[in-house]
């Protein structure tokens, strides 16, 4: 059984790069250490506001990339893939409505509400990197993964960047549906100068 992946432009080659497991595992970590910093003792309120809202922002990429490309190729290939996939999505759902609490949040609740997106993350992660990603390793061809993780890494850039746990979690309706709503973000972001990228902090 093999992960059907519409072909990409012919830039550059899509076979070569860093497999699906590779991105998703280090944005995991990154965005980790970017919670550990958001809820840390000695982390102060103006830091505070701008870290929350790039844990927002990457992690609402992160989520959506994901619902886009990762779980449809784990349900299509690995076995009880459907089931797995099926408790992502309501963890991930759980997430987002934590993150937007995150989001409205004021100085005096946002190290407490920071701490539970930071728990929700931690057993994302370790979902995804202890067992769908492995599973979809050993169904899928090495160069099914380096798709996998092409796609992942240009969705990411073309995702929202506020929660929005209302919206699609499933093909087809997600594709169409993160793509327009993350432009009125960014249109918002960029009124409000809020920061979305670790590297702006």
């Amino acid at each position: 059984m093999s992960v059907h992946l519409p072909p990409l432009p012919p830039v550059g080659g899509e076979s070569t790069g860093p497999s699906v497991a590779d991105v998703v595992s280090r944005a995991h970590r990154e965005l980790l250490a970017l919670c550990a910093e958001l809820t840390a003792d000695g982390t102060g309120a103006g830091r505070r506001r701008p870290l929350a809202q790039v844990v927002s922002a990457a992690l609402s990429r992160h989520l959506s990339a994901e619902e886009q490309y990762l779980y449809p190729a784990v349900r299509a290939v690995v076995p009880d893939g459907e089931q797995l996939v099926t408790r992502e999505l309501a963890e991930d759902r759980a997430l987002l409505e934590s993150l937007r609490l995150l989001e409205a949040a004021g100085d005096a609740d946002r190290r407490e509400r920071a701490r539970d997106v930071h728990r929700r993350l931690r057993r994302h992660a370790d979902a995804a990197d202890g067992e769908l990603l492995p599973l979809l390793g050993r169904m899928a061809s090495a160069e099914e993964l380096v798709r996998l993780g092409n796609r992942v890494e240009l969705a990411e850039e073309a995702a929202p960047t506020r929660p929005h746990p209302g919206t699609p979690a499933t093909p087809p309706w997600n594709k169409i549906v993160d793509p327009a709503v993350a432009i009125v973000d960014k249109i918002r972001d960029l009124a409000g100068r809020r920061t979305t990228y670790p590297q702006d902090l």
